[in-house]
Parts: C-alpha cells; structure tokens; sequence
C-alpha cells in the first residue's frame, strides 16, 4: 500500500532522510518508531505530499506521490503532531466547514458530520464550542476531520502525544477500530509500549534510516536472541554449568534464584537444554521463554546506530 524507496531530504547540513526505503502492508496498522529528529515527521509529511524529498520515490496504493499529487490527496489522511483548530467553530460546524472543501453540503454533510461524530465518540459534543474540549477530544476532533474524505490510508504523526492515559486508550480503541474497517495507518509514536500492542507491523529509524522491519514478533525475534528463565529447587551451580556446556546456548546468568539464558540455537536448542538439567536429576519448578519488549529492541539498535 504504502513504499519508498531511497527517499533522501537535507535541511541544510543534516540528513533528515538518508536513503530511506519502507513497505506498509494494505490493511496494515505500522508503527514508525526513532528519536526526535530520526525522520519521522519528514517522512509523513512528503507522503502527504507537503514536502518535496530531495531524491528517491514514494507511492500510495500504486500512485506516485511526486507525480500526482492531487490523486494522493484524495487517498491520504494526514494527521500532524501539531494541528490548528478553529475555537469560534462549534464541533458540528467544524466538520461541516471541512466537508464543504470536499464539495459536501446540505443533507450530505450533515449526515457525514454526524457519522464521523458517532465514530469518534463525540456525537455529544456536536454543539459545543472547539475550545472548549480537551486534549484528547481535540485530537480524536482531527482525527474525524482527516476522515473527511473517507481516504484509504491514514498518516498520523504522534496522536497521542500529550494526551492522559485515558484519552490514550480511547485514541489506541479508535485506531484498532479503524483498522478493523480496513484502513491502512501510518502511524508515528515513542510511546512504545502502546505501538506493540496496537500495531501489526513496525519500522524502526535512526538518523534517516531505517534499523529494522516486519511483523511486530519478526522485529523482536530477529532483534533480540531469544531469551529463557529457569528455576531449580537446588543445585544452581551445576544447572548453570549443564547450560553452558550445551550447543547453542550463550551467556547464562544468575538472578535472585532464576537462571537467564539466550538461545543461539532457538527453540529447539532450548527444549535440549531443559531436558538434560532434567535428566541429570535436578528438580525444575519453572520454565518460560522472556518476551522481547519493543522498548528494549529500539534503544539496543539506537544505541547500536
């Protein structure tokens, strides 16, 4: 649905994007994770064609965004990071106004307006003043105004940000709700922990170039040496020595009694492992594969970069 390939842009001496090439599944919810000045925003932005890369391609749904421009504008949403809102503008009026750039008026706008209400969970607030919503209100306000059109693909740069952990978990409900619809969501975010959970696929960035991609479980496998946990009743010392000693194990450590290993070898290298502390006669109480966290993953690679 989404792709560039080798997308570059400067701003004076610094490499916003370097050589930046990504692939967004059709029906996909892809979180692009990187520090403050990684490219994130640069990117979204010359997909929503409000900036010209300095070279390299990008395509919407097989259309060439550099090339045609308009055709974009009618498959794309884009959310900013920071957006104007007109506080004079009741909610109801506010979605109107925009619907009317659309070529939507009377009975059509109207009915879109109240559609778009219901969806974002503000039907309540139609005739209440812009100004007087909160943070997360205002933002799920933007987010029905970038629906407006009914576009294929959303671009959304950090919706959540400043947002309570409240109006987090409504915009993370919204977001999947979307996505379950069928669209596809672009979504930018260092509020890590919420992406792992909401997202099907991610892209990692630094400096303007991209670390990692895949599947949320492929990122965090391929990244990080699967990792597992032991506990024994007794006799620590010789199960961290039959550990050590089997093929396709690495670095094994002691914490408060539980045993951590990473498996080179993988799962099956693992189950060799587990069965011959049993064999030897050492009572095992617990075992269980450490999940990777996305956190974890982005600032080893960061760090890494």
């Amino acid at each position: 649905m989404i792709r560039t390939d080798s997308l570059s842009k400067r701003y004076g001496r610094v490499n916003a994007l370097d050589g930046l090439s990504i692939t967004v599944p059709d029906g996909s919810i892809y979180g692009f994770i990187g520090q403050n000045g990684a490219g994130k925003t640069t990117t979204l932005r010359v997909l929503a064609t409000l900036l010209l890369p300095d070279g390299g391609s990008a395509e919407v749904a097989g259309v060439d965004v550099l090339r045609q421009p308009y055709e974009i504008k009618k498959l794309v949403g884009y959310m900013p990071d920071f957006f104007g809102v007109y506080d004079d503008l009741k909610v109801g009026e506010y979605l109107e106004f925009y619907a009317s750039l659309q070529g939507m008026r009377g009975w059509a706008a109207i009915s879109l307006r109240d559609s778009l209400l219901e969806l974002v969970d503000l039907a309540h607030k139609r005739d209440e003043y812009v100004e007087g919503l909160s943070r997360g209100m205002q933002q799920r306000l933007c987010l029905a105004r970038a629906l407006i059109h009914d576009p294929q693909v959303l671009l959304l740069d950090e919706p959540a940000s400043g947002l309570d952990p409240i109006a987090r978990v409504e915009m993370r409900e919204l977001l999947k709700e979307l996505g379950r619809i069928g669209k596809t969501i672009l979504i930018s975010s260092h509020i890590l922990s919420e992406l792992a959970d909401l997202c099907t696929h991610i892209g990692i960035i630094a400096s303007g170039r991209l670390l990692r991609e895949g599947t949320v479980k492929d990122v965090l496998w391929a990244a990080e040496r699967p990792a597992y946990q032991l506990k024994v009743l007794r006799d620590v010392e010789r199960a961290v020595a039959m550990l050590e000693s089997t093929e396709g194990i690495g670095a094994v450590s002691v914490s408060d009694g539980d045993i951590r290993f990473h498996c080179d070898g993988g799962a099956e290298s693992a189950a060799e492992a587990l069965a011959a502390v049993v064999r030897s006669g050492i009572p095992v109480v617990r075992f269980a594969e450490i999940e990777s966290s996305l956190e974890a993953t982005f600032l080893r690679l960061a760090r890494n970069e």
